[in-house]
């Protein structure tokens, strides 16, 4: 698991790293606010169309070469992201850093379920998302500090950043090669014993997933999509990637306002609000693991992120990076509060299909947020209509969340049953 994780912090910090350099790119590059949106959006075009090439791929050259292969790829695109020569060289980088990330986390997801039985995967997962929070703040001080490195051997900051950052991602792709082992069979720090029994758990679980998915089998992804739980369950996350992506790559820029801060002061004072995010989001967590009221939160959470998003355009920087800070808290913490909850509002026999579908079109999130806070940035000087953009995306996302209603399960509905015949 350890080592799973950092290999998550490091691709979200490749993955958004461009925040920092942003203001670098148009110096340097002519890069402008509509092109620098563009090209962080077209990532998640090109990760949605390879995503699930990649998994089947994965499942025919197993987890140690694929996820290997997969952190090389990016590592080795990002340290070619340090070569652009302007934005068309930008956009082909994106995109291809795209096609290389692809299938990274469902491949993880996936990994796991052929290691562990059902009831220890929950705390795996949730220890695995834990290093998504986490590269939120080391993104900044890492991407800030080698920005400091501007001039040496000739070297823009910019350029720095990419290639270290790249090296270090091929790197530990290569230690991934040695070090992740594919099959529990494979396993040299198990038993014989050991490795019967886990074998034996995990294969129980996926013949109870089985029987359990048999009635839908046959669905297609375009019969789940109209699905009215699955339609406002993908609206709902939209509006959450929106929020949280278009944060990820403007952050810096809002931060650099802010008179008298170096590149690592940018970066540090970025990490702050994920920083706190993540902090409440674990006492949240800690809360509605012991209540067991999660449906709520969605909405309160939501409405905290739009009065944030809607409150900063007003102020110093000072006050608007404050206020980034709570809308900050309010989606990633509506985020963490939301899977659970699409969980139990979908049927047994589609959660695993509906929950696939839900993230692939809720992540095209990722381009339609910083695509549209460039083009209106470059129209109109200011992002302060994107960020009212995004405060109704978030209201009406709240109130679609007040709709979303638990899947009756087999065994509820048996329970009704027998009431009615003993009735």
């Amino acid at each position: 698991m350890p080592l799973l994780v950092v290999m998550l912090v490091v691709n979200q910090m490749d993955r958004t790293n461009i925040g920092f350099v942003r203001e670098h790119l148009e110096a340097d590059l002519g890069i402008g606010a509509a092109a620098y949106g563009l090209g962080a959006g077209l990532f998640f075009v090109a990760y949605a169309i390879f995503e699930v090439p990649s998994n089947m791929l994965l499942e025919r050259f197993g987890a140690r070469i694929w996820l290997s292969r997969i952190m090389i790829s990016w590592g080795a695109v990002t340290f070619a992201m340090a070569f652009v020569q302007g934005p068309t060289s930008f956009y082909v980088g994106r995109f291809l850093l795209g096609v290389a990330e692809a299938g990274f986390f469902p491949g993880v997801m996936y990994y796991l379920t052929r290691w562990l039985p059902d009831r220890f995967r929950g705390r795996a997962v949730a220890i695995f998302l834990g290093g998504s929070s986490t590269a939120y703040i080391v993104t900044g001080p890492a991407s800030g500090g080698l920005l400091e490195l501007d001039g040496v051997l000739g070297v823009a900051g910019w350029k720095w950043m990419f290639l270290v950052q790249g090296v270090v991602s091929v790197l530990l792709g290569c230690y991934a090669l040695v070090a992740l082992v594919s099959r529990i069979g494979d396993a040299r720090w198990l038993t014989a014993g050991e490795k019967a029994a886990l074998s034996a758990a995990v294969a129980e679980d996926d013949r109870r997933r089985e029987a359990a998915a048999a009635g839908d089998r046959q669905v297609s992804k375009l019969r789940l999509a109209v699905r009215p739980q699955v339609l406002l369950l993908c609206l709902i996350f939209f509006a959450m990637t929106l929020n949280g992506y278009a944060v990820t790559f403007w952050l810096p820029s809002m931060v650099g306002r802010i008179e008298g801060l170096s590149s690592f002061g940018i970066g540090l004072v970025s990490a702050v609000p994920w920083f706190v995010a993540l902090v409440v989001m674990y006492l949240l967590g800690r809360r509605t693991d012991r209540t067991g009221v999660r449906r709520p939160w969605v909405p309160v959470m939501l409405l905290l992120a739009a009065g944030g998003t809607f409150a900063s355009t007003f102020g110093s920087p000072v006050w608007g990076v404050v206020l980034i800070g709570l809308a900050a808290v309010g989606f990633k913490c509506a985020a963490s509060q939301f899977w659970p909850i699409a969980q139990q509002a979908l049927p047994l026999s589609v959660v695993a299909a509906g929950v696939a579908l839900i993230n692939s079109l809720g992540n095209l999130g990722g381009f339609v947020a910083p695509t549209a806070f460039g083009i209106v940035e470059e129209t109109t000087g200011s992002t302060t209509l994107a960020m009212y953009g995004l405060a109704v995306a978030s209201v009406l996302a709240a109130g679609l969340a007040l709709f979303v209603r638990p899947a009756p399960r087999a065994e509820e509905t048996i329970t009704v049953e027998a009431r009615k015949t003993a009735r």
